[in-house]
């Protein structure tokens, strides 16, 4: 029987973009885990963080004096970092333990920014760069990244260039595609990279059943997402839930017939399928 909190959360995710409360979805995420959670109270921090910043903005803020007060309230008054000792701890996932707790994660720092940015009427979007994720605003003067795990500081094309041949070297084929790897981030996009980020702590973990409940999550948003099929099938068959993991291995076949490893997924349904019968 799903949870209230599973129930709730695929209700939101079958919203358009528009209508889609990002911080309520995030923080069912936490909720599944934490069933007293009281989503409403951390809404509530949320509107009066923003109201925070409202009042000490002069008349007619530009966009940079907005941003400037945004930064102060949420990461020196507010004391918001970036967890760097136990970057790993589930809890960065939560958003109501990155509110309690200050300590979070890249990409739920950046929806603590981007929805008290929103109450405040800034144009801010999510950007899934690579391996760090980011925030991005977008006005009549142009585009600003900036970066909330470090204090919201801001990064030029220059820098970001640089993080990613730190990571993947400099002749790496993503350096010529940095203008794409900027491209605005849905709300669903932002929530299946949470659960992919608590997907794979428990998995590290060996934490089966809450690995299965992320990617079950991940599949009411991106049903159709032939690797999480997949994973989900091997979660299953680890379990012992081989006709769920059947399921699961014969749908990823669908999906993904020509996929590097549908042999190796084929003979595993032919060896539970024999076990079986």
């Amino acid at each position: 029987m799903p949870s209230v909190a599973r129930e709730r959360f695929a209700q939101l995710v079958r919203q358009a973009e528009d209508a889609l409360d990002l911080a309520e979805a995030a923080l069912l995420i936490a909720q599944e885990e934490q069933p007293d959670l009281d989503i409403a109270a951390y809404l509530r921090r949320l509107d009066q963080l923003a109201a925070a910043v409202q009042e000490r903005l002069p008349g007619s803020p530009t966009p940079t004096e907005v941003l400037h007060h945004l930064n102060v309230q949420l990461f020196e008054i507010e004391g918001l970092q970036g967890n760097q000792q136990e970057y790993y701890d589930p809890r960065n996932s939560f958003l109501n333990e990155v509110l309690d707790r200050k300590k979070g994660i890249p990409i739920t720092l950046s929806v603590i920014y981007l929805e008290v940015g929103r109450r405040l009427g800034l144009p801010l979007v999510g950007v899934g760069f690579p391996g760090h994720f980011l925030v991005k605003y977008q006005g009549p003067e142009g585009e600003i990244i900036l970066d909330p795990f470090f204090g919201g500081t801001t990064l030029s094309h220059a820098q970001l260039a640089q993080k990613l041949q730190t990571l993947y070297g400099t002749q790496h084929t993503s350096l010529p595609q940095l203008p794409k790897l900027l491209a605005p981030a849905t709300k669903k996009d932002i929530l299946a990279r949470m659960l992919r980020n608590l997907k794979q702590i428990y998995w590290q973990q060996s934490d089966l059943p809450r690995t299965l409940g992320a990617i079950d999550r991940i599949l009411l948003i991106l049903p159709d997402d032939a690797p999480e099929v997949r994973d989900r099938g091997v979660v299953h068959q680890r379990l012992g839930h081989f006709h769920a993991a059947l399921q699961d291995f014969r749908r990823y076949l669908q999906l993904a017939p020509d996929a590097h490893d549908a042999t190796a997924v084929r003979a595993a349904i032919n060896r539970m399928t024999a076990q079986l019968n």
